[in-house]
């Protein structure tokens, strides 16, 4: 099985995923703009070969330069994980005629647009949005939509880029800060609890399932500097809570012909119990989001997304054990971390629960909050009980405290 991915190092997390396919038996050839002298040695011993291109963004020019590269060469699988790569993937595959999802399929869960009205044509619930791509279209959306709205990129990820608007001044304001982006969706905002739906599909089939709560909703994780993020998975998926939120997402799926790999969908839940589709990526969730579902059943979900990918199998055994819980640290103040305070009476008060703590050391400087959710650093927690890992959650949100200047 030889494989083509796309981005092998970058972002981080795409070594685990290039490790996966290693350990499953893919000889792994690497594409990406990083020179081949600064790959992590961590990824270099998983590759089989490597193409350096000079921008890895520019499709046309990558299909030219991977052409001529595997002239010659038997390869299987043309694979991204990373969500600006999906399509320049479909696009490899088109050409070569190999297995996995066309590009207009792909597009489906890349321009937010076009996924909604196939997800709106399949009669599930879904938020009312226009494409805009200028200033008077969005002014038009907005008086249609009415407010609250949501405001963001046709082709975003990871909440970048997008503004709740709740009057005419802050769609003022809004417009002027995306005076960069070439498409944007303008939405209805609604009202209710978050939450994910993650998969690893078989023929678009879910082999495993993830739901993780948002506490508070992304929109405001992106908007509120002293908020410290958290999202926790869910280790009863049986309750009758979310589903409404599983029965969405399968249909989701089948709505948009998902095929092999990893999904990643945002949902809501109203104070009236409906379940509304918000947006899905064709790749797994960032954030660390697949660690969190690795610590929930004490399993490893790159290496099965690989064994997904080139051999259609998913053989891990998933007993879901633990609510795991994620929680990303923000210092106050600008500049370099200072100290950080409150971090050894959560490790003790959380115990063996306690299965990271990657928060930044003094003397780093700190990470453009509003840029990188992960802002500076994270601890993760996990327990079998929901409300003592939400207690432990919020006892690191609210007790460790970091500081920069």
């Amino acid at each position: 099985m030889r494989v083509v991915f796309l981005a092998p190092a970058y972002p981080p997390e795409m070594i685990q995923y290039t490790r996966g396919l290693a350990e499953v038996g893919a000889e792994v050839y690497g594409v990406a703009d990083t020179p081949q002298a600064r790959l992590p040695a961590e990824v270099r011993q998983y590759l089989t070969g490597y193409l350096e291109v000079p921008r890895i963004m520019d499709e046309d020019d990558v299909i030219q330069r991977v052409s001529a590269w595997l002239r010659g060469k038997s390869i299987d699988r043309i694979l991204a994980n990373w969500e600006p790569l999906v399509i320049l993937a479909a696009r490899l595959r088109e050409k070569y005629g190999m297995p996995g999802m066309s590009t207009d399929t792909v597009r489906g869960f890349r321009d937010k647009e076009i996924m909604k009205e196939r997800v709106r044509a399949a009669g599930l619930r879904v938020p009312r949005s226009r494409r805009v791509r200028t200033e008077q279209e969005t002014r038009a959306a907005a008086e249609e939509i009415g407010y609250p709205l949501i405001l963001k990129p046709i082709a975003g990820a990871g909440s970048a880029d997008t503004y709740r608007v709740t009057s005419q001044g802050e769609l003022d304001a809004a417009i002027q800060k995306m005076r960069g982006i070439p498409e944007a969706s303008c939405e209805e905002y609604v009202e209710g609890e978050e939450f994910t739906f993650d998969t690893v599909c078989i023929d678009g089939r879910p082999a495993y399932e993830n739901v993780a709560a948002y506490l508070p909703k992304p929109i405001e994780m992106r908007s509120i500097e002293w908020i410290s993020p958290v999202i926790i998975t869910v280790r009863d998926m049986a309750q009758p809570k979310i589903a409404p939120g599983i029965e969405l997402g399968r249909n989701v799926l089948r709505a948009l012909r998902m095929g092999d790999g990893f999904t990643h969908m945002e949902w809501f839940l109203t104070p009236q119990g409906e379940a509304v589709f918000g947006e899905i990526a064709c790749r797994p969730g960032g954030a660390h989001l697949v660690d969190q579902m690795n610590y929930t059943s004490d399993i490893d979900l790159f290496r099965e997304w690989a064994r997904v990918a080139c051999w259609k199998s998913f053989e891990a055994v998933e007993p879901r054990k633990y609510n795991a819980a994620v929680i990303f640290k923000r210092a106050q103040g600008q500049g370099r971390i200072t100290r950080i305070l409150g971090l050894g009476d959560w490790l003790r008060a959380a115990g063996s629960w306690a299965v990271e703590e990657q928060l930044l050391r003094p003397g780093t400087p700190r990470r453009n909050w509003k840029q990188t959710l992960l802002s500076d650093g994270h601890v993760m927690v996990r327990h079998p009980d929901w409300d003592e890992a939400h207690r432990l959650s919020f006892l690191a949100a609210t007790g460790i405290k970091m500081y920069a200047e």
